[in-house]
């Protein structure tokens, strides 16, 4: 069931669903604003919950609407791309065989069958991203296990619009942004941590950020950093 409340010149979609935790979300580009609740929690409640939270639902719109957008990637030579924070340069070669990503240098060397369109060469570069980050990922969380004392059952890496991860803690699963592969390396370990600290505590509590504080110091920081970097370029929407 959906509904709307409105603060002011914020407007909230309001979903009511089969959940046990209030989720509240702002969308980029413009900073639209959902809430998923429970069923059993009444609008007036909800309405609640948005006041107390208005403060981080502006800072948040402000951060979308002042973040630096990627321009649309068009695979030509010398188009600027990201691997772990570093750039470097597209070098497309066309070969009748198997696509292939390579770093070399400063160079990305992108292999495609020759008259592969735009969107075929961004999936083959999408598909390798994810491989960088499905390949780093495990070793921070077997790290981390060992710290935090917790047990991730399993991870996804996947396109994520609005999060850069997410975590499930009834099965102790997390997902993360495949954008990550492009960042620095300590951005992905915060988003790792991040998430993980969920396990112990599933909201963004006092207890939560006590949490990050005491295992990861420096999460503060990173995050900041990430938030800094363009973001890449989409078609938002629901």
């Amino acid at each position: 069931m959906g509904t709307q409340i409105k603060l002011g010149e914020i407007v909230l979609d309001v979903m009511l669903k089969d959940i046990k935790h209030v989720h509240l979300s702002v969308y980029p580009p413009t900073g639209k604003v959902r809430v998923s609740a429970p069923l059993r929690m009444s609008i007036d409640n909800v309405r609640a919950f948005a006041i107390s939270k208005l403060g981080w639902i502006k800072q948040q719109q402000k951060k979308l609407q002042a973040q630096e957008r990627e321009t649309p990637r068009e695979y030509l030579d010398r188009e600027s791309h990201y691997v772990w924070g570093k750039r470097y340069l597209l070098k497309m070669i066309e070969a009748d065989a198997a696509p292939q990503v390579e770093l070399k240098h400063s160079t990305l060397l992108l292999r495609v069958r020759p008259g592969s369109s735009v969107e075929k060469k961004r999936t083959v570069l999408d598909d390798w991203y994810r491989q960088q980050l499905k390949a780093a990922i495990p070793p921070l969380i077997a790290k981390w296990e060992q710290v935090l004392g917790v047990k991730v059952t399993r991870f996804f890496v996947q396109r994520m619009k609005t999060k850069w991860g997410s975590c499930s803690p009834d099965t102790a699963s997390i997902r993360l942004n495949a954008e990550l592969a492009k960042k620095p390396s300590e951005c992905l370990e915060y988003i790792v941590v991040h998430e993980m600290v969920h396990l112990l505590e599933p909201t963004h509590n006092d207890r939560f950020v006590a949490l990050m504080n005491q295992f990861l110091p420096k999460w503060q920081f990173d995050r900041d950093t990430l938030n800094r970097l363009p973001v890449r370029h989409e078609s938002w929407g629901y």
